[in-house]
C-alpha cells in the first residue's frame, strides 16, 4: 500500500518544538506514538492484527512499554485496572473488526466504573469503510452507548488533536473510556504538521469548585443532625479525596459507610466505619442508613444494590448529594442538597465549616447493631470456608495487599473479611459485574506498581473465562502475583439464588473444572491445591514468599456456604435474610 502524502499546512504556534516536529513528516502511526508519550503513557497493552501493524512496528523501540494479552478482553481489563491502581490513564490498543468487538465487555466495565481508560482501535482503509471489508466492524457504532466519546480519524489532520482530546476527557469530570478508530490508511499515511495543540471541546467544561451556598446549606444540615450517616463512593477516589474525607468525617464526628467501589476511602479499622452497605453489606450499615436523619452520599450514584427498594431507601432523611456528574444528582433518588463538583475541594470546603458534634445516643446505638450483628462464619466444621482463606489472606499480609477480583460470591466475601485502609487497594468489577475480571485486573494492578504485594481473589468459574488464558501472560512477565481460587464447583452466587429462589434446582451451575494446579504449571506458574483447613495459613505463607512469578493456590472449598446477609431483590435494605442464620454462629 503506497503512503499518501497530505499538502503541507501551516502549523499552529507551538515554538521550536513546533518548528521542529514540521520539519520532518511523520507517518500517522508515529503520531500515535508520539502523542501517547506525550501524554503520559508510560504502557500500553494491545492485540496485534493486520490494520495495526504499523502502529505496532512504531512501538517497537519507543520508550513505551507494550503488554501483549492472550485476549483483547484481558487487555482491556489489565488497561481498567492499571487506571484504577494508578489513577492513570489505561491505553488498550487493538485491531478491527473482531478484535475491537472484543473490548466491548472491558470498555462496558470501565465505563460503568468511571474508570479513565483510552481504547485505540485499527480500521479497514477509509474507502473500504461500509463495505463489508474483511474485518470491518463499525466500532465507533458498538461502542457508543459505553463510551464517554468516542470518535473515527478520517484526516490525518486530526490525528494527533484527538488523541489529546481522548486523554482529557477520560480523566476529567467523571472518568470513562474514550475510544478512537483509526483507519490503516491514515496509520501509514505522512503529515508534516501538529494541527492538534488547540482542542476543539465546546460545551465540555467539568464543574469543579461547589457552589458556595450549596456548600453552606449542607453544613448546616450536617451541623444540625442527630443521626447523619455519610455513604461514600467510588468518586471519592477517582477524585483523590480520601485524605479529605477522612479530615470531615474527624471534624465532623461521622459514621461512614462505604459503597464496595468506595472501600478503601476511609479506613475501615476505625470505630466510626460501618464498613460496606447494601444486598450484601452489614446489617448496621443498613440499619444506620434506614435510621439516619440525614444520608450524606459523595461520589456514590445510589445503585440498585445499594439502595434496594427505592421507596422505603433512607426513609427518615434529608438527603445531601455530592458529585461532578450533575447527570447523577437525583437519577435514582430524589435529593434535597445538591452539591455540584469535584469531592476533594468540596469536602476541603465543608472541614472548614464543619462542628465536631458527640452524637454519644447515635454512636451507642449503632455500636449495639456491631455488637450484635458482626459479619461472621462457622469456622468450626472440617471443611475450608471461603471466607477464612480471604480472612486469613488479609492477617498474613496485614491488611496492606492490592486485591482484585473476579464477580461472585468470594467479591462479596473479599469486600467483608478483607479491611481495606487505603484507596486504590480494591480492584473489582462493580457496576457491570463482569465474571473474568479478577486476574487481568492483577497483572494490570501488578505492571502499574511492580513493588506492591498483589493478590488475586477469584471464583473458579470467574478464572475459568480468564485467567487459564492470561495465567500465562502474568508467567511471561514473571509478576509475582498470589492466586487464590476459591473452588466449589459452582457458580456460586446463581448457585446461591437457585437454592433460595428457585427450590435448589441447581441448573446448569455446576461444571467439572481442571485441576487448576497441573494448568497453572503447564503454563510455567508455581501452584499448589489444598484440601484440609489446617493447611489453609502455611499455603498462604508459601505464596507470600514466593517472589519468583506467579503462585496459584487452588482451595477446595465448602460447595454450598452462602454469603449472609443477603437482600433479596425487591425488599427494603432492612429485610436483609440470613440474619438469624448468624446469629445462630455467634
Amino acid at each position: 500500500m503506497s503512503a499518501k502524502k497530505v499538502n503541507k499546512k501551516k502549523p499552529a504556534e507551538g515554538g521550536a518544538k513546533a518548528k521542529a516536529s514540521a520539519a520532518k513528516p511523520k507517518t500517522g502511526a508515529q503520531i500515535i506514538v508520539d502523542t501517547l508519550v506525550e501524554q503520559g503513557a508510560d504502557t500500553v497493552f494491545g492485540y496485534l492484527g493486520g490494520v495495526v501493524l504499523p502502529l505496532f512496528d512504531k512501538l517497537y523501540g519507543s520508550p513505551i512499554r507494550v503488554i501483549v494479552p492472550r485476549h483483547e478482553q484481558g487487555g482491556c481489563h489489565m488497561a481498567d485496572a492499571y487506571a484504577r491502581a494508578t489513577g492513570k490513564v489505561g491505553v488498550i490498543l487493538a485491531t478491527s473488526g473482531p478484535g475491537a468487538c472484543n473490548l466491548v465487555t472491558g470498555i462496558a466495565n470501565a465505563m460503568m466504573d468511571s474508570v479513565p481508560m483510552v481504547a485505540i482501535t485499527g480500521q479497514v482503509r477509509t474507502d473500504l469503510i461500509g463495505n463489508d471489508a474483511f474485518q470491518e466492524a463499525d466500532i465507533t457504532g458498538i461502542t457508543r452507548p459505553i463510551t464517554k466519546h468516542n470518535s473515527i480519524v478520517k484526516d490525518i489532520r486530526d490525528l494527533a488533536r484527538t488523541i489529546r482530546e481522548a486523554f482529557y476527557i477520560a480523566s476529567t469530570g467523571r472518568p470513562g473510556p474514550v475510544l478512537i478508530d483509526v483507519p490503516v490508511d491514515i496509520a501509514v499515511t505522512t503529515y508534516e504538521g501538529d494541527d492538534g495543540k488547540e482542542m476543539r471541546l465546546a460545551g465540555y467544561k467539568p464543574r469543579i469548585e461547589g457552589h458556595g451556598r450549596q456548600i453552606e446549606a449542607a453544613m448546616n444540615a450536617i451541623n444540625s443532625s442527630q443521626r447523619p450517616v455519610l455513604y461514600v463512593g467510588g468518586g471519592v477516589i477517582i477524585a483523590g479525596a480520601a485524605a479529605e474525607l477522612q479530615t470531615f468525617a474527624d471534624k465532623a464526628h461521622l459514621p461512614v459507610t462505604m459503597t464496595m467501589m468506595g472501600l478503601g476511602s476511609f479506613d475501615q479499622t476505625k470505630t466510626e466505619s460501618l464498613d460496606m452497605l447494601g444486598m450484601h453489606g452489614s446489617a448496621y450499615a443498613n440499619y444506620a442508613v434506614q435510621e439516619c436523619d440525614l444520608l450524606i452520599a459523595v461520589g456514590a450514584r445510589f445503585d440498585d444494590r445499594v439502595t434496594g427498594k427505592v421507596k422505603t431507601f433512607a426513609p427518615h432523611a434529608k438527603i445531601i448529594h455530592i458529585d461532578i456528574d450533575p447527570a447523577s444528582i437525583s437519577k435514582n433518588v430524589n435529593v434535597d442538597i445538591p452539591v455540584v463538583g469535584d469531592a476533594k475541594m468540596i469536602l476541603s470546603e465543608m472541614a472548614k465549616l464543619a462542628e465536631h458534634k458527640g452524637r454519644k445516643e447515635w454512636f451507642a446505638k449503632i455500636a449495639d447493631w456491631k455488637k450484635k450483628h458482626p459479619f461472621r462464619y462457622d469456622n468450626n466444621g472440617g471443611a475450608i470456608k471461603p471466607q477464612y482463606v480471604i480472612e486469613e489472606m488479609w492477617r498474613k499480609t496485614k491488611g496492606q495487599a492490592i486485591v482484585a477480583t473476579g464477580v461472585g460470591q468470594h467479591q462479596m466475601w473479599t469486600a467483608q473479611f478483607y479491611k481495606f485502609t487505603r484507596p486504590r487497594q480494591l480492584l473489582t468489577s462493580g457496576g457491570l459485574g463482569t465474571m473474568g475480571f479478577g486476574l487481568p485486573a492483577a497483572i494490570g494492578a501488578q505492571i502499574g506498581k511492580p513493588d506492591d504485594l498483589v493478590v488475586c481473589i477469584d471464583g473458579d468459574h470467574s478464572f475459568n473465562m480468564t485467567g487459564l488464558t492470561e495465567l500465562r501472560t502474568a508467567v511471561e512477565h514473571k509478576l509475582p502475583i498470589k492466586i487464590c481460587v476459591m473452588n466449589n464447583g459452582y457458580m456460586g452466587m446463581v448457585r446461591q439464588w437457585q437454592e433460595l429462589f428457585y427450590g435448589k434446582r441447581y441448573s446448569c451451575s455446576y461444571l467439572s473444572n481442571p485441576s487448576y494446579e497441573a494448568v497453572a504449571k503447564a503454563l510455567g506458574a508455581e501452584a499448589m491445591t489444598v484440601e484440609k483447613k489446617a493447611d489453609v495459613p502455611k499455603a498462604i505463607e508459601k505464596m507470600l514468599k514466593y517472589k519468583n512469578g506467579p503462585i496459584l493456590c487452588d482451595f477446595h472449598v465448602e460447595p454450598e456456604e452462602n454469603v449472609w446477609p443477603m437482600v433479596p431483590a425487591g425488599k427494603s435494605i432492612h429485610e436483609m435474610d440470613g440474619l438469624d442464620i448468624l446469629e445462630s454462629m455467634a
